[in-house]
């Protein structure tokens, strides 16, 4: 794209799309093991024997690059007086008024809320998945620990899915361009001025 901006570099592009495959992996086959009623997700996963198996070890893996995000865009994820002022204005941006709104740098309040939140239940999934993956290494008086792993499990699960499923929208339907730039990793001036001024400024140098 000429006079593009690169907005994701190739290891951001694919870490994220890792990401997202190994989050999707882990929701369906939990989904399965969730409810009898989804159990056919399984058998079109492999069947239940290989998602049993697979389930833990991609949710592992799901994480790990969750703490590799962390690291890379720690910097850009802190919430600031800047977010705060834009999330006032938020409802602008939901009726996709965005020359309304204040100025962002290069993720707006929207997109932080939504890393914290897949950051902090990625933890408890992993810590409370943890105890259901080798119950049989918990002594049976630490039963009742079991049952809150369980209870943690769904309540991150359900709120991972929520999540996930407004940052699709948001990506897909509500911001044009916001999809293909996780694709090509490039966008354009006017979408950068548009969307994230203050990096668009300083990333320009303008």
């Amino acid at each position: 794209m000429e006079n593009s901006i690169l907005r994701y570099s190739l290891v951001e592009r694919v870490m994220h799309w890792i990401a997202a495959v190994t989050y999707c992996y882990v929701l369906l086959t939990g989904l399965a093991f969730y409810s009898p009623h989804l159990y056919w997700i399984a058998m079109v996963l492999g069947g239940a024997p290989t998602s049993r198996f697979w389930h833990p070890w991609i949710a592992v893996t799901f994480f790990g690059v969750l703490l590799w995000m962390l690291r890379t865009w720690a910097a850009d994820m802190r919430i600031t007086s800047v977010d705060r002022a834009w999330g006032k204005q938020m409802k602008r941006y939901i009726e996709n008024d965005d020359e309304a709104l204040p100025p962002i740098d290069r993720f707006n309040l929207g997109q932080k809320y939504f890393f914290w939140a897949m950051l902090f239940a990625g933890f408890v999934l992993l810590v409370s998945g943890t105890v259901l993956w080798i119950p049989e290494k918990l002594p049976w008086s630490l039963r009742d620990v079991r049952y809150i792993a369980v209870l943690l499990h769904v309540s991150s699960a359900l709120l991972t899915i929520g999540a996930f499923i407004i940052h699709v929208y948001m990506g897909t339907a509500m911001v044009r361009g916001g999809f293909t730039s996780i694709i090509r990793g490039e966008v354009s001036p006017a979408w950068a001025k548009m969307h994230h001024r203050l990096w668009y400024q300083r990333v320009a140098g303008k």
